[in-house]
């Protein structure tokens, strides 16, 4: 600006929230300021207070996202041939230019090879792949880099400070690392934990989801120790905190990184670390895994987050990939088949390590979560005897009428108590899912016509009618449900089966039945 050497063409290049759109506006300020200070604005003069407050109509920003069809461009490129009626050059910006359409890319390239001498177009993108060769080439360009955490974080200071928020330094680093270098996500990050005017990390990590460098390192614990058990106890813990399965697959991936990089490049580490662990953990950690085991687990990670996306229950999805991270034998990809050779070659056992030592981790306590009882039970679980068929299982408390004629009942040696139980088992189910269903779901639940119930050790059957009942209640989301409600009842862990009922064929038996209760009617 002081040599007054411009382009009429700018390309703004950069992440998001890195301040693309905000230099465009410095830079139409600076064309047009009546009293520019060594090629800066002078903010004070009207073109300048005009173009803050908008009502400079000759700088005009236009979002491509929103604006993309060839019908826009050739608006703005009929209106850009008129001088500026109160500034010296008509500024136009587009943001998001790489979601024009090619018709529209092309009524932008007529004006961009012969601009007037009053025009100036500043474009900015996040995706330089997606914008044409043609406009490219005419246009200079800029590319905006990612701003470094301490910036950002000095940044959040001063605003903290002017919005009267205690925003603690830690929580400050924390914030502007989540934020990849972005200030406006930074920002939006501190808006949303500066609920009660004081912002620690602990307060971050709750507005987040974050499950925090101390949980995630004992989770990277358990899963180095091959202790499947305990890592899938402890995310079951974070899971019902709240903690989300992809942010805390994301934070298991930022502590395997690290000791990725720790193992591999441990003379210029320290640069290449996000710095939320400690090096003598990272340390340790690097002693167990070997790099080829933490690309795996790298690799195994991404894989489940991609998926997470559009998974219909990320938590299975999380809980399937701890699975194959604390379990290499169950991973038949050559990745796991390379890491288990590498654990081999190292003289180092693969699977099941309990004897590794690795630092204490402080973990604060968690909250004692009473685990239900165990129902005391004299006998153990009712099996069918195998020398002879076992009897049948009604959820009815009201017996079928028997066919005509009905024949003696043949004496039982002991009376069906396993029956009785599924059935009473069944009542208790019942009453703990009336508390979590709604009132449709639960009637259509309790309904014997269409839903039959039973328990077959620790298996739940539900026998659906195929219609409108199986569409209803055959569905994931309801099986956890009842897995919910029959935990609560019986006092253990049981499985859902749910399976389409099929037709029986005592239906006209029983039609014929009640006809004879009418005295017309007579049978020979």
């Amino acid at each position: 600006m002081r040599t007054d050497r411009l382009s009429h063409a700018y390309l703004f290049i950069g992440t998001r929230g890195t301040g693309k759109t905000t230099c465009a506006k410095i830079l139409a300020k600076a064309v047009n300021c009546e009293h520019p200070v060594d090629g800066n604005p002078c903010n004070c003069c009207p073109a300048c207070r005009g173009i803050d407050d908008g009502s400079i109509l000759d700088v005009v920003e236009m979002d491509a996202a929103s604006n993309n069809k060839v019908e826009d461009v050739r608006l703005l490129r009929d209106e850009a041939l008129y001088s500026p009626a109160n500034v010296k050059k008509r500024v136009y910006i587009v943001d998001e230019v790489h979601m024009l359409s090619n018709s529209a890319f092309n009524a932008l390239l007529k004006i961009l090879e012969e601009p007037p001498e009053h025009l100036m177009f500043i474009l900015a993108t996040t995706e330089l792949h997606k914008v044409p060769a043609t406009i490219l080439s005419r246009c200079q360009r800029h590319s905006f880099k990612r701003i470094a955490a301490e910036d950002i974080a000095g940044r959040l200071q001063y605003v903290a400070s002017q919005e009267q928020i205690d925003l603690k330094p830690d929580a400050a680093m924390l914030l502007a690392r989540l934020a990849e270098g972005g200030m406006r996500d930074a920002l939006t990050l501190l808006d949303q934990c500066s609920g009660d005017g004081t912002v620690t990390t602990e307060s971050v990590r709750q507005a987040i989801g974050l499950a925090g460098h101390t949980q995630t390192a004992e989770l990277m614990k358990k899963l180095a120790k091959g202790d499947t058990a305990g890592a899938l106890t402890q995310f079951r813990d974070l899971w019902q905190d709240g903690k989300d399965p992809a942010s805390l697959l994301d934070e298991l991936s930022v502590l395997l990184r690290d000791v990725l990089m720790r193992a591999v490049a441990k003379r210029g580490s320290s640069a290449l670390l996000s710095g939320g662990y400690e090096d003598a953990l990272l340390d340790a950690f690097a002693k167990v895994l070997n790099p080829a085991q933490l690309m795996r687990w790298l690799t195994t990670i991404q894989e489940s987050l991609s998926g997470l996306a559009q998974s219909v229950n990320p938590k299975l999805g999380a809980e399937l990939c701890l699975i194959r991270l604390s379990t290499p034998e169950v991973s038949e990809d050559l990745a796991g088949l390379a890491a288990r050779v590498a654990a081999l070659e190292q003289g180092a056992v693969p699977v099941q390590r309990e004897e590794i030592e690795l630092p204490e981790i402080p973990i604060p306590e968690p909250v004692a979560k009473p685990e239900p009882a165990p129902e005391p039970e004299d006998t153990p679980p009712w099996e069918p005897p195998m020398e002879e068929a076992p009897p049948p299982r009604e959820p009815e408390p009201v017996p079928e009428p028997a066919p005509v004629p009905e024949p003696e009942p043949a004496p039982m040696p002991e009376p069906p108590a396993a029956p009785a139980k599924a059935g009473s088992d069944w009542e208790m189910i019942l009453q703990a899912a009336q508390k979590l269903l709604p009132m449709a779901q639960f009637s259509l639940l309790k309904n014997p016509d269409q839903v039959q119930g039973h328990l077959e050790g620790d298996t739940l059957i539900l026998d659906l009618d195929p219609g409108f009942a199986f569409m209803m209640l055959g569905t994931p989301a309801m099986e956890e449900k009842l897995r919910t409600a029959a935990q609560q009842a019986l006092g253990r862990a049981v499985r859902i089966q749910s399976r389409k009922a099929t037709k029986k064929g005592g239906s006209s038996q029983r039609s014929l039945e009640e006809l004879t209760r009418f005295d017309i009617v007579s049978f020979e």
